[in-house]
């Protein structure tokens, strides 16, 4: 199973369909102002992945393919979502 992520960044989300069901990872941007700089967030807030599409690790992907995207983006990133968290 070969599986497209599909990034929404008007909906500031990830996306994998399968069939009619979605994978999906949310995120909110937003800035940090320090006393030195102002950097860009990215706090990943949530995951789900539909109970017929799970232990297929579509959740791994996603997150990993965000993180990755958060980081060529230069990115602070913070995860409210205790799955994305644990990648962290």
């Amino acid at each position: 199973m070969s599986e497209k992520i599909i990034h929404q960044p008007d909906n500031y989300q990830f996306v994998i369909n399968v069939g009619t069901a979605q994978a999906v990872l949310t995120y909110e941007l937003s800035a940090s102002n320090t006393a030195l700089n102002t950097q860009d967030l990215c706090n990943f807030s949530r995951t789900f992945v539909p109970k017929e599409l799970r232990g297929k690790g579509l959740a791994e992907k996603l997150v990993r393919h965000g993180l990755s995207w958060a980081k060529s983006q230069d990115l602070q990133i913070e995860a409210s979502c205790w799955y994305v968290h644990k990648f962290l």
